[in-house]
């Protein structure tokens, strides 16, 4: 079994920005069934990334833990 879970989000509410604790994350676009190919998204160094399929804002907040998210909505919690 896996050590470290990557979090995923997802953009169900439609918001334009959604702040998340991780720097590296799957973005899923909507809840399943109607998500986009889950991609893996790395910020690197930077505060925020766009998906580059449904183009959600992400932006970092060293605050939150690797994997909440504001609103909390976001935050996938369910195995996809």
């Amino acid at each position: 079994m896996a050590e470290h879970i990557v979090p995923h989000f997802h953009n169900d509410p439609g918001v334009a920005v959604i702040v998340i604790g991780a720097r590296e994350f799957m973005c899923v676009g909507a809840k399943p069934p109607f998500d986009h190919p889950h991609v893996f998204l790395d910020m690197g160094g930077d505060k925020e990334i766009i998906c580059p399929y449904c183009s959600t804002l992400y932006r970092h907040d060293p605050a939150l833990d690797p994997h909440a998210a504001r609103p909390e909505a976001c935050a996938l919690t369910e195995p996809v």
